[in-house]
């Protein structure tokens, strides 16, 4: 394998195996057995689980979901698709926000952020950004309140009496006048705004695509925080 004189930066990265070791032993451990380092493939952004000259970013060693990325910043076992041994893998615990790292049911921190100016909703977990949406905010004449929010209520199936339409996978922000939601949905099956994500047309509230509002939906509680600005 040949390492790019290009390396990635990846901040804060540590394995967890080589924390107790000294630097001398931690720059002498090559798990795959390739002539580098463990250390020294991952200053480079690449995996050392496997031979191969796979980024971290795109090899998953353990095959649990999680890149060995992920594995990394979550500081889970790379080489073990349940760290936790309580029968889920650790892919999916992370993406349904438990901690994988107990047997014991704990939460991982969520936070929502929304950025006006760029359309998007960024979905954090323990303060990693782990996904990211093109919304459709408020337009100009309807601006979309700014500040801090927690999520109040959720109905999958929310119906505005003002417009008369439904706005599916509703996560109600403030009181409730406004929330994050799915493109809306006309009672003859007409869906409103298909084109309009990444524009600010909305009268006030989040617009998601189809697929990504269910995706929150199904994983954000009631109490979450949300800062959009």
């Amino acid at each position: 394998m040949i390492l790019l004189q290009k390396k990635l930066i990846i901040p804060s990265i540590i394995i967890f195996s080589l924390v107790l070791i000294s630097p001398a032993i931690a720059e002498e451990i090559d798990t795959d057995g390739d002539g580098y380092s463990d250390q020294l493939e991952i200053a480079n952004g690449y995996s050392p689980y496997t031979p191969e000259p796979f980024l971290l970013t795109e090899n998953d060693a353990d095959q649990d979901g999680l890149s060995d990325y992920w594995e990394l910043k979550f500081q889970t076992d790379p080489q073990q698709s349940d760290s936790d041994q309580d029968g889920y893998f650790d892919g999916v615990e992370i993406d349904y926000a438990y901690d994988p790292l107990s047997a014991q049911s704990d939460r991982l921190s969520q936070r929502i952020e929304i950025n006006l100016s760029e359309q998007k909703l960024f979905y954090f977990l323990d303060d990693q950004l782990w996904k990211e949406f093109l919304v459709s905010t408020g337009k100009a004449s309807m601006p979309t309140p700014q500040g801090e929010f927690e999520i109040v209520n959720k109905n999958s199936k929310a119906w505005s009496n003002t417009y008369k339409l439904w706005m599916p996978y509703w996560l109600g922000l403030a009181n409730g006048s406004f929330g994050i939601h799915e493109l809306p949905l006309w009672p003859n099956g007409y869906r409103e705004g298909e084109n309009h994500l990444g524009k600010a047309v909305s009268h006030g509230c989040i617009r998601l695509g189809v697929g990504s509002a269910q995706y929150l939906y199904d994983r954000l509680e009631i109490g979450t925080k949300v800062v959009i600005k």
